[in-house]
């Protein structure tokens, strides 16, 4: 089972800086948050998947398709009733608390397929080394990688203990939602001291190698702003313009 999210494709995209990729992420979050609109929304929704579609690495949106669809279904639940709002439709559901669920289920959906994106086009190297490039200390973008690259880890130890216990005919299967959460809740503990024992043993491997030694450090990538990464830059800018034109203007 395949825990990691970078996708190892030969397309521009994982060839671009990964400064201009996180630049791109960004400016996709302030353009979901910018616009108010569903087909302002759509908009900037179509030009992501456009993206996504262009780097070939939208295929591991059907691992969080499920989370997706909750966020934004859980999003109009909540602002259905606690939006308010003058145009009533049943009980204390409101039209315009209706529509701000959509529109806030869409904004969340865009920002996390835009950061799904960025990870699955980019290497967990390449994210350290361009923060540092940013002028970002060096143990904070390491700090930060390394948060990015537990993440598998946990699920993937996870997903060991899990079949493990199964092997030896815990059932995690038959029941109910709430009689199959009760059954995971005793998997926490060997999750837990595993967590921590390879955390204890990946401490000592960075000791070891005198990590914090020298503030001077060198990299095996090296990585630099070619014409591609300008002309998206520029691109990318002229799109929110656009957008804050549409806030400001049009709406």
């Amino acid at each position: 089972m395949d825990m990691f999210l970078y996708l190892d494709k030969n397309t521009y995209m994982h060839r671009l800086d990964p400064r201009t990729k996180m630049f791109v992420m960004l400016a996709t979050f302030t353009a979901a948050l910018i616009v108010n609109t569903i087909p302002q929304l759509i908009m900037v929704a179509l030009l992501v998947i456009a993206y996504g579609l262009s780097g070939k690495v939208l295929s591991n949106l059907k691992r969080i398709k499920i989370i997706l669809i909750m966020i934004g279904l859980f999003s109009v639940f909540i602002w259905s009733f606690i939006g308010q709002g003058t145009t009533k439709l049943i009980g204390p559901l409101t039209q315009e608390g209706l529509l701000r669920g959509v529109v806030t289920g869409i904004k969340l959906d865009v920002m996390i397929i835009a950061g799904m994106i960025f990870l699955s086009s980019t290497k967990i190297e390449e994210i350290s080394l361009g923060l540092q490039k940013l002028k970002i200390p060096y143990r904070v973008a390491f700090a930060f990688s390394t948060a990015i690259r537990l993440v598998p880890m946990i699920i993937g130890t996870t997903y060991i203990i899990s079949q493990a216990q199964q092997s030896r005919g815990l059932d995690l299967d038959s029941g109910n939602l709430v009689t199959r959460l009760k059954k995971y809740l005793p998997l926490l503990i060997p999750v837990f001291i595993s967590i921590i024992r390879g955390t204890n043993v990946f401490a000592m491997a960075l000791e070891s190698k005198g990590f914090g030694y020298s503030s001077q450090r060198s990299n095996y990538l090296e990585i630099t702003f070619k014409p591609i990464d300008f002309i998206i830059v520029i691109v990318i800018i002229l799109l929110i313009l656009s957008t804050l034109y549409l806030r400001i203007v049009v709406t």
